[in-house]
């Protein structure tokens, strides 16, 4: 499993930057996978807690139902001039009370909550510098990659 911070520890440059634009606004696009495997979008908010990425859900949402059958999922930050930040990985609900606590960051809705954290698998930032898109790319245990485009 890949935390936050093994990101942080293997390209904290890059994890500087995705995290700053995570926090630059309040509300992000989940991408998550319906049962028959087509994609669902929805709004969700993100936390940095301890070493992880965290998000929630209210309790028996469509988004929080995909993530228990299938936790592959996306978390594209909010869009910004500055360019697009985005995470994917595998959502793990964190079921047990003492741990849920820890992720508790008060804002929860009230009546419970789903409480997930990201086992990250990769991590993008994609901007414009010059004439060229830039793409940064890191994955667990591997060098940042950049690719360029005209």
């Amino acid at each position: 499993m890949a935390t936050w911070e093994q990101f942080e520890k293997e390209a904290g440059d890059l994890a500087a930057i995705v995290r700053a634009r995570f926090e630059a606004a309040e509300t992000h696009v989940l991408a998550t996978l319906r049962r028959d495997g087509s994609p669902r979008v929805s709004g969700t908010e993100v936390d940095f807690q301890g070493p992880d990425l965290s998000f929630g859900s209210m309790l028996n949402a469509v988004k929080a139902r995909d993530l228990r059958r299938d936790g592959r999922c996306a978390i594209h930050a909010h869009p910004a001039k500055d360019g697009d930040a985005k995470v994917a990985g595998v959502a793990v609900e964190i079921t047990d009370p003492e741990e849920k606590r820890r992720y508790t960051t008060g804002s929860e809705p009230p009546g419970g909550f789903h409480a997930f954290r990201l086992d990250l698998r990769e991590a993008v930032l994609t901007g414009v510098e010059g004439n060229e898109m830039v793409i940064r790319l890191w994955r667990p245990g591997r060098p940042v990659e950049t690719f360029r485009r005209t």
